[in-house]
């Protein structure tokens, strides 16, 4: 029986598959997880079985977990589904921490009233001599229940499908495969490190998926952006083994605004569509331009407009040099040397107010580094400039500290309590139980809460380290520990109103004129987007309050992207002397140097990063045509 499709998204000419795009991945999700639940339910009435293809990952949580609602409210019953997820890792036993077994069970099977006998997942264990033919089973087994209805999917950063790696064939079968190199660094955090992280998997084979009768991949976040495009847009090549679906005749992506951000169809609308040509399409269209033909903004001619598929703007705006004019003053307001508002001056044209001269300015830092990665420079000159500056750090950051950091900083305190003779049972207890419990700590075990403590401690040390450097007060410093962060796991606990009253806590407490918040949604690990979320709710539970009248919110980005040039609404230039003091408050962070324990697939430290970042956004306003600086840091402002 094949499934009954409720998703009918539009085609546009460049893309060669339907993609349908949400404001968010919850909306999303639901709507993926109704479809799964309707198409169960009109199996139920035909008297059929529904053959359903899973997949794990953080991308189909919120699918489970909708469909878990379903089940609870509203009755969906899941005794006639059959499920086959599509891969493993291997050797990894099913009682393993970082298992898809282990996974399903916990996201799904253990809550719905599916037959255990009826969920097959790759076994992790099988002896390599008897691979072959377990694979061959299980082709079998899929074959035997009718074939996969509904597969879902998600897709790597190099666009695999399952573990179904760049170079595989595309009638490839289920089989042992080695796990390529950015697979295993985007992994590297559920295993604590990349070093833990099984070097080859079990897993469906293209061919195998491309049976299933209806096809459904979800693509969350914005580090998915890049390689959506080239799944959808660009050429069937094994190099993205996601492309091979555009072969397929029922497949659907489904994806969200900042995945999405890519898309031709997002990135140049007025190729696809009528726009309407208000300031922000205008400097998105020229900037695009400009530096697609490689010219200063300046100097674009009217062919230039004409050939490139902006001959409307032209039409409706008069010749290129009234338009270039434009933008080019446009970009050239953004940019600042006072982030605060320069003092006695006219504000007409610039990013922020003259008045009032000296603002309380509030920071929030997702992690205990983020406001001098992010945003170090700005950070320096709002000090320098004499604006009273606090910063809050959202999260301990305790995840982050590798163990034998942590084994250095409790065996010091233990030596250094002996050496002289400080008697403070309760404190030494902790230290003792954490340096037990690091000693016999098995790769991906959850620390005990000792553990967190003294991980905490040292990233406190050293977000202080940096505010004395900067120059900030130990009265403007605010830890705030949210505890939805506080589980000891990459997997967080969702948002709740402790977390909002924290946050509301603190911007009561300094009334800011100016608060900056990190906007990086490319953050692999997901923590920005909460903390900003959670900002973005305290603010609409202040935005009455009087004081909030006067508070202008700032959005910077983390280590992982820059803002795109026609986003940017304040870029404050660094000199190269700027740039230096900037690594070097980076540098307090030393347990997130030489080694990062959950790098990604960057390699870089994250002072390269930042420095390459900002370099490379100066480098853009230079090349459209603007001064030439050594670094900038861009910001982005939310009216709420």
């Amino acid at each position: 029986m094949e499934s009954e499709t409720l998703i009918q998204p539009k085609m546009l000419s460049h893309e060669k598959v339907p993609v349908v795009i949400y404001k968010n991945s919850r909306e999303a999700s639901k709507i993926v997880a109704r479809e799964i639940a309707d198409f169960i339910i009109a199996c139920q009435q035909n008297g059929k079985r529904a053959v359903l293809g899973l997949a794990t990952g953080s991308t189909p949580k919120t699918v489970y977990a909708e469909l878990v609602r379903l089940h609870h409210r509203e009755g969906l019953s899941f005794k006639n589904v059959i499920s086959f997820n599509l891969d493993e890792y291997y050797t990894l036993p099913p009682d393993a921490i970082q298992s898809y077994r282990r996974f399903m069970n916990e996201n799904l099977f253990d809550h719905i009233d599916i037959l255990p006998e009826n969920c097959y997942i790759p076994d992790g264990t099988v002896p390599q001599e008897l691979l072959k033919t377990y694979c061959t089973e299980y082709e079998n087994k899929i074959a035997e229940a009718g074939g996969i209805d509904i597969q879902l999917l998600g897709i790597g950063s190099n666009g695999h499908i399952g573990f179904n790696e760049p170079g595989s064939h595309v009638s490839s079968p289920t089989r042992l495969i080695t796990l390529d190199l950015s697979t295993r660094a985007d992994a590297a955090s559920d295993f604590g490190g990349i070093a833990n992280v099984p070097k080859k998997a079990i897993t469906m084979g293209v061919g195998t998926i491309l049976k299933a009768r209806r096809i459904i991949l979800l693509v969350w976040g914005e580090r998915k952006a890049d390689i959506l495009k080239k799944a959808v847009e660009g050429p069937v090549t094994e190099f993205v083994p996601a492309s091979y679906l555009q072969g397929h005749p029922n497949t659907l992506f489904v994806t969200e605004q900042s995945a999405a951000a890519a898309l031709t169809r997002r990135k140049s609308p007025w190729l696809t569509e009528n726009v309407v040509w208000d300031t922000a399409m205008i400097k998105k269209a020229v900037t695009s331009l400009a530096l697609m033909v490689k010219k200063p903004i300046l100097k674009l001619t009217d062919n230039d407009y004409n050939e490139n598929g902006l001959s409307d703007l032209l039409a409706m705006y008069g010749q290129a040099y009234d338009i270039n004019i434009k933008v080019f003053n446009w970009l050239q307001y953004t940019i600042t040397g006072w982030p605060g508002g320069k003092p006695n001056a006219d504000d007409t044209n610039r990013p922020e107010r003259a008045n009032p001269a000296k603002k309380r300015v509030l920071i929030f830092s997702p992690h205990p580094d983020d406001d001098i990665i992010s945003m170090g420079g700005t950070f320096q000159r709002l000090v320098d400039q004499g604006h009273e500056v606090h910063v809050a750090y959202q999260t301990s950051g305790n995840i982050a500290v590798a163990d034998d950091e942590a084994l250095r900083f409790t065996e010091f305190v233990i030596d250094f309590n002996e050496k002289f003779s400080i008697e403070n049972e309760g404190t030494n207890a902790i230290y003792k139980k954490a340096l037990a419990f690091l000693k016999v700590k098995e790769s991906g075990e959850k620390d005990i809460e000792e553990v967190r403590y003294v991980k905490g401690l040292i990233r406190r040390g050293e977000a202080r380290n940096t505010c004395r450097f900067v120059g900030i007060p130990a009265g403007c410093i605010h830890f705030l520990d949210l505890p939805f962060y506080e589980t000891g796991l990459v997997e967080k606990s969702p948002l709740s109103q402790k977390d909002y009253a924290i946050i509301q806590q603190v911007i009561q407490q300094v009334q800011p004129h100016q608060l900056y918040a990190a906007g990086d949604l490319a953050d692999p690990h997901g923590t920005h987007k909460v903390c900003l979320d959670a900002i973005f709710e305290a603010v609409h539970l202040l935005k009455n309050e009087a004081f909030m009248k006067d508070c202008w919110v700032w959005l910077y980005k983390g280590a992982w992207a820059e803002w795109d040039i026609d986003m940017i609404e304040m870029a404050v230039p660094m000199s190269p002397d700027q740039v230096l003091k900037k690594r070097l408050g980076i540098f307090k962070h030393q347990s997130q140097k030489d080694g990062v324990v959950y790098q990604g697939t960057d390699s870089r430290e994250f002072w390269q990063r930042a420095e390459e970042r900002n370099k490379a956004t100066a480098d853009l306003y230079n090349k459209l045509g603007l001064a030439e600086y050594a670094a900038m840091e861009a910001f982005v402002r939310w009216h709420f």
